[in-house]
């Protein structure tokens, strides 16, 4: 068997199409829909991913505020900020770069942020209506998996689902997504981790294999049941001399090996990637559209 590539830029471009008509949709109304980007120190990915942002902003005609605050700032001078941009009439989403330096309480700033203009979805308030199937801002990442499931009609109804990491960005919110009575859910839902006894045992069960644990190829492909749709997640940088940097990025999935028994899969970089930007567009719209209501 050789696994259907889902290909994230596809699925991302689709998104843009829907966000562009809604943004023309705004327009008429006299709203452009507005994204507030704050990085604070100097870390070389995140500002690369602010800028990443930034550009998309500028592309589908967002406006787009890029505020860049020394590593020195303090917890309280950001929460000041937060607040100012929360009465921002000009701001619909705020999305606070991580990592923060670490004098600054992260969750704590998360919960400064007005949670409608909340568009990473981290806000407890969003997090508690996802988790009882109410409408509210979804975390980026997870809401991209559940639409490169849907554009490629690989319905989770009824499957069983196996997640393999744990965190409050993906782990978490995907299993919490996938059980709703929903539409694109309604599935059978294990988290697995790093403190599972028999990680194979457990992946093995997956009808959809969701691998979002940050460990460089931990998935090879006797971990895969045979015809599994293989969502990966994880970004790892690897030494290669061959590379022009020096360096390349692979997901935690084996994804040769495991393309050969896989029914579909995402490739790193391409796939899952593409969408948490695509969806960070769409929730910003989102967040316009109500406030604007």
């Amino acid at each position: 068997m050789s696994a259907q590539l889902i290909d994230g830029k596809v699925v991302a471009e689709s998104v843009y199409e829907d966000v562009k008509r809604r943004i023309t949709q705004l327009a008429d109304r006299g709203v452009t829909p507005g994204l507030a980007a704050v990085l604070v120190g100097e870390d070389p990915a995140s500002a690369t991913y602010v800028r990443s942002k930034a550009k998309m902003c500028k592309k589908l005609g967002l406006y787009s505020d890029v505020i860049t605050l020394p590593v020195d700032t303090t917890h309280d001078e950001l929460v000041h900020l937060v607040h100012e941009l929360n009465k921002n009439p000009k701001i619909h989403g705020i999305l606070v770069q991580s990592p923060l330096p670490p004098h600054i309480d992260e969750p704590a700033i998360t919960l400064e942020i007005d949670p409608r203009k909340d568009v990473d979805g981290f806000h407890p308030h969003n997090v508690g209506l996802m988790l009882i199937g109410k409408p509210g801002l979804l975390p980026c990442t997870p809401y991209g998996i559940i639409k490169m499931l849907e554009y490629y009609k690989l319905d989770p109804a009824g499957k069983e689902v196996v997640v393999v990491g744990r965190s409050n960005i993906v782990g978490k919110p995907i299993a919490g997504m996938l059980v709703q009575k929903a539409d694109m859910a309604n599935a059978t839902v294990t988290i697995a981790h790093s403190r599972t006894k028999d990680l194979r045992e457990v992946t093995l069960r997956g009808d959809i294999l969701i691998a979002a644990i940050g460990r460089a190829g931990i998935i090879a492909a006797d971990m895969v049941k045979q015809g599994a749709i293989v969502i990966d997640v994880g970004i790892n940088r690897i030494d290669d001399p061959n590379a022009k940097k020096g360096y390349r990025i692979v997901g935690d999935v084996d994804f040769e090996a495991c393309s050969a028994v896989a029914s579909h899969i995402t490739p790193v970089p391409g796939g899952v990637g593409r969408m948490t930007i695509a969806m960070l567009m769409s929730n910003t719209v989102d967040a316009a559209e109500q406030i604007a209501s």
